[in-house]
């Protein structure tokens, strides 16, 4: 098992959703992907997308019956991290 600070995790409201997202694009294969890009001036940009992939510098976590997959370099900048969803007045977001 690898080590905490190299894994990602997510919480059971941020899996269910992951799930809900999977289950509206019909493909059981789908994995919620997490990537991090440089964003200039304003810092690290996070993207969040569904993909059926994965390369061999890629980590795939599983947590609550959702998998989430996560490359190797924005493994380095995430390792320890949870996921998250929340819904709020304003919105709904990870």
């Amino acid at each position: 098992m690898a080590e905490a600070s190299r894994q990602v995790q997510m919480t059971e409201s941020a899996a269910t959703r992951i799930q809900e997202l999977i289950k509206n694009e019909g493909n059981s294969d789908l994995m919620l992907r997490l990537q991090v890009s440089g964003g200039g001036c304003s810092g690290f940009q996070y993207e969040f997308s569904l993909d059926d992939k994965s390369g061999s510098d890629d980590h795939v976590f599983e947590n609550h019956g959702a998998k989430m997959v996560v490359d190797e370099v924005s493994l380095d900048l995430l390792g320890g991290a949870e996921i998250d969803f929340v819904r709020e007045l304003v919105g709904a977001a990870f």
